[in-house]
């Protein structure tokens, strides 16, 4: 993407003026973005008890090129390595042509659970036989959506245990996450059931386990990209292809490998002002769909190239909640140039994965530390007191002293401010 190389090393005003003159925001909006806060109004309606702003930085990541379409990708996250890191996977996979994205479906689900049952195998029969009604009352219920071209699609009755049942409601949601929308939908079909039925309803809600909502996202690498330094690329592909199955055997490296991947999820989807939390509980529930937590990613090689693939529950939307009233996510939709959910669900999955790569890369050759340690040092530096100015010179001799300590950090800047 022209304009952008070595964005990294520019300061803010460069950065932003970057922005309008590749034409990816206007000046307008580049104000915006810098002065970015919100008001007490907004604040209050959006939390209960508001305060204040709690700030976390927002940055781009870089040389991500999906399905043949190359994206600034807004990230907000608190970790120095991140957006780096981000970065730097999507920069390996771009000279092999990219990441291939697809969504298979977009349908939300939500549950109507039933309790004391007495016959649950009659009791699903008769429901089920029910669909066509319980679908009418549903899209009734929240007629907008169906004009949109979205509505109630299915109906499923699963039994829980021999006095529970669930009653499954499948929506096509369009470009909305669809909570408020699906718990509408459920509460008018449970009011059906328990007076036409006589059945006792525990409660009726969305659920964040999005199974019908999947995104695949794949890419592959010939190994000879991979080559750093003196180690080979085959080399250090066989090795990422290793971690990648000791993630699907041991749930404790599979549980850090998916926060991994998550660094890079959570930090697009908060940029996009969609509910990261929905996205980490659904995520983490199909890593454990088949009775074991495992990776959520899986790196193979084959015929000379490492393969990767990440396959997710991606509930997102553009519009509704937050997503509608934040001044800043419309800004961000601008600079990934959205043109509808499904594809803000590719690039989420996309960065996920390449977040992915960056830290087996990083694991199997350097090793973890030192590809953070610069940007870790730096936070190290400023919370010592170092003023902008002094953080380089701080970092530099945390560096030479192979230091990582905030004493010797505070010794390091009384030296610096002793020689002026």
């Amino acid at each position: 993407m022209n304009g952008f190389s070595k964005y990294y090393q520019k300061d803010r005003q460069t950065r932003l003026n970057i922005l309008v003159e590749q034409q990816k925001l206007s000046s307008a909006e580049v104000e915006k973005l810098a002065q970015a806060e919100l008001d007490f109004e907004l604040g209050d309606t959006m939390i209960e008890n508001y305060l204040t702003q709690y700030q976390l930085p927002e940055g781009l990541a870089l040389n991500y090129v999906i399905d043949g379409k190359e994206y600034l990708i807004p990230m907000v996250t608190e970790e120095p390595s991140v957006i780096a890191a981000a970065s730097h996977g999507a920069q390996l996979v771009k000279k092999s042509g990219g990441f291939k994205a697809q969504v298979k479906e977009r349908l939300m689900i939500g549950q109507i659970v039933l309790e004391q049952v007495s016959d649950a195998p009659t009791l699903a029969k008769k429901i089920k036989q029910q669909q066509d009604k319980l679908l009418t009352l549903a899209n009734e219920a929240h007629p907008s959506i169906v004009s949109r071209g979205g509505g109630a699609r299915e109906l499923n009755v699963r039994i829980l245990a021999p006095d529970m049942l669930s009653v499954d409601l499948v929506v096509d949601v369009k470009e909305a996450m669809g909570a408020n929308m699906l718990n509408t939908m459920l509460e008018a079909c449970a009011k059906y059931l328990e007076e036409e039925l006589a059945v006792e309803v525990l409660l009726s809600i969305l659920s964040n386990y999005a199974t019908r909502c999947l995104v695949k996202v794949t890419c592959e690498l010939p190994v000879e990209n991979l080559t750093k330094g003196e180690i080979s690329g085959a080399k250090i592909a066989q090795k990422i292809a290793s971690a990648s199955r000791l993630a699907q055997l041991d749930p404790y490296r599979a549980t850090t490998h998916n926060k991994g991947i998550m660094n890079g999820i959570d930090a697009v989807v908060i940029a996009s002002g969609n509910d990261w939390r929905a996205v980490e509980a659904g995520a983490h529930a199909y890593a454990a769909r088949d009775e074991q937590y495992r990776g959520l990613s899986t790196w193979k090689l084959k015929d000379g190239k490492l393969c990767g693939e990440l396959e997710l529950p991606l509930p997102l939307a553009t519009v509704g909640g937050s997503v509608s009233i934040v001044p800043l996510v419309k800004i961000n939709q601008r600079l990934l140039e959205l043109e509808d959910a499904k594809e803000l669900e590719k690039i989420v999955a996309a960065v996920g994965l390449g977040q992915n790569l960056a830290a087996l890369y990083a694991l199997v050759t350097d090793g973890i530390q030192k590809g953070h340690m610069k940007l870790q040092l730096k936070s190290l530096a400023v919370s010592i007191g170092a003023k902008p100015q002094e953080v380089s010179q701080v970092v530099e001799k945390l560096l030479a002293k192979k230091a990582r300590d905030s004493a010797t950090a505070q010794q390091i800047l009384a030296e610096i401010r002793g020689n002026k």
